[in-house]
């Protein structure tokens, strides 16, 4: 099923990575390599070191025992972004039997799918039918829920037992002390479970004697190389104007910091974007990587361009951590032998720029404000947390998540290891700007000026003139 469809106005960062970033491999067959009778469902090394289960294993998974245990609840209902039959669906579906296995609570899920905070959660809370719990991005649950004040703090997760530690102390600290987790009064209104990145992809096999660009003219260099053997550089499915906003949000970040994007986006004068010249500088690369896309990029409909490049005629895809399992099914489903070797790198710091940013957007918990069973929805994102639980997040759905101590699937290793890297400062995608005004923002001012920045139809200068002057009418209208 292709994630493009499922599109909402919040959260589409999220929405954009969501329904093909799992394996499709179900719990009787092998799938990504991963065989059924290749491993135990739980293995460790010699060395006592953890390592993944199999796709198919996970399932077989014993249940751990339960951290923490509701006292007096002994069922919660909880609805879900994911479909029944998605690997993070199934995944998630195991855990629940688990928990109901070691605690007696029964858990009712209604799988309902990306649109539902807006279609089901958020009329809702004006009844007393909601969920207990519920799960979607951090940046479509504070523009849905967190703003219509649906949601209770669950901060005293944190200090809940898993079957293996305290969430606190298994989760590092970046993945939940931040304020794209918390409320306005700085509660924290959801605890992480999947983590998504993004980065430069490209094949090993293809790109000979790679080396991590550490500048911007480096980078272009990595691209004047593809076009001197004969390849485009860089591949664009020019119809997601989500993923062509991007050139210029990775680079503008570096230059403004987390929040830098989302308040020029918010200044109701507009001026921001002409006042820090950030804003301009990004606007001069990304001009400058308009020149090396892969033609056609703007005409042709998803996935045509992102199949392009896992057949080669280009060299580079900025893509999100679903990347490689879309590029490894398509190609699978070609029926032949090809597979990509994946390599990934992220954008280096331009000259001048002082924030040293990796972009991420995590799923999560959270816990309504009339949740009727508040202490076995709050167990229950504890249990899930316990590593052999969250195993089957990587393992199944080729998913990364908070816990530095899991495993990651090695297309992504690199990815997980700069979301890890303690030098970095976390940023939303986008710094959320996807989300301002319902999303009206991006798509009537932002993605339109990026997009004709990319063709070459505005100078940098004027893409920066644009913004401003239709960022300041923008808001005018809204008022």
């Amino acid at each position: 099923m292709s994630k493009h469809r499922l599109l909402t106005a919040l959260g589409l960062a999220m929405s954009l990575g969501l329904t093909a970033c799992g394996s499709t491999a179900s719990p009787e067959s092998p799938g990504n390599g991963k065989g059924a009778d290749a491993a135990p469902a739980e293995q460790t090394t010699s060395s006592g070191e953890f390592t993944l289960p199999t796709a198919a294993a996970y399932f077989t998974t014993p249940c751990p025992g339960a951290g923490t245990k509701p006292i007096t609840d002994r069922e919660l209902t909880y609805w879900s972004m994911w479909t029944k039959d998605e690997p993070q669906g199934k995944v998630l579906r195991h855990v629940a039997d688990c928990f109901t296995k070691q605690t007696g609570v029964r858990v009712d899920i209604q799988w309902l799918g990306r649109a539902y905070l807006r279609q089901n959660l958020v009329p809702a809370l004006n009844t007393d039918t909601v969920p207990d719990l519920f799960d979607q991005d951090l940046t479509g649950i504070r523009a849905a829920v967190v703003a219509a004040g649906g949601t209770q703090p669950v901060d005293d997760v944190l200090d809940m037992k898993t079957g293996d530690g305290t969430v606190r102390d298994l989760l590092p600290a970046p993945y939940w002390d931040t304020p794209a987790a918390e409320d306005d009064a700085g509660r924290l209104f959801a605890v992480p479970y999947i983590v998504l990145g993004n980065a430069w992809w490209y094949d090993k096999r293809q790109v000979e004697n790679f080396t991590a660009p550490r500048t911007m003219d480096e980078v272009f260099a990595l691209f004047d190389a593809a076009k001197k053997a004969g390849r485009s550089a860089v591949a664009l499915d020019g119809d997601i104007s989500y993923y062509g906003a991007w050139f210029f949000d990775q680079v503008a970040s570096r230059y403004v910091g987390p929040g830098g994007l989302a308040g020029a986006a918010q200044d109701k004068t507009g001026r921001l974007w002409k006042t820090d010249p950030g804003f301009l500088k990004a606007a001069e690369y990304t001009a400058k990587t308009g020149t090396y896309l892969i033609d056609g990029w703007d005409a042709a409909k998803f996935p045509q361009i992102q199949q392009r490049w896992a057949d080669g005629d280009a060299d580079y895809l900025f893509m999100g951590s679903w990347g490689p399992t879309e590029a490894r099914e398509y190609l699978a489903k070609q029926g032949g032998t090809e597979t990509i070797d994946f390599g990934s790198f992220q954008y280096p710091m331009p000259e001048g720029a002082t924030h040293d940013v990796v972009e991420v957007q995590e799923i999560g918990f959270g816990v309504t404000k009339k949740a009727k069973h508040p202490q076995a929805a709050k167990a229950f994102i504890a249990y899930l947390l316990t590593k052999s639980m969250l195993a089957g997040i990587p393992a199944v759905a080729d998913n990364l998540t908070p816990r530095k101590d899991l495993p990651v699937p090695g297309d992504i290793a690199g990815l997980k290891a700069a979301l890890d890297d303690p030098a970095k400062t976390h940023t939303l995608f986008m710094d959320g700007v996807d989300g301002i005004a319902g999303g009206k923002y991006a798509e009537q001012v932002f993605f339109p000026a990026d997009n004709d920045l990319l063709k070459g139809r505005l100078t940098p200068q004027q893409f920066i003139d644009r913004l401003a002057d239709a960022t300041a009418a923008f808001w005018k209208t809204q008022q």
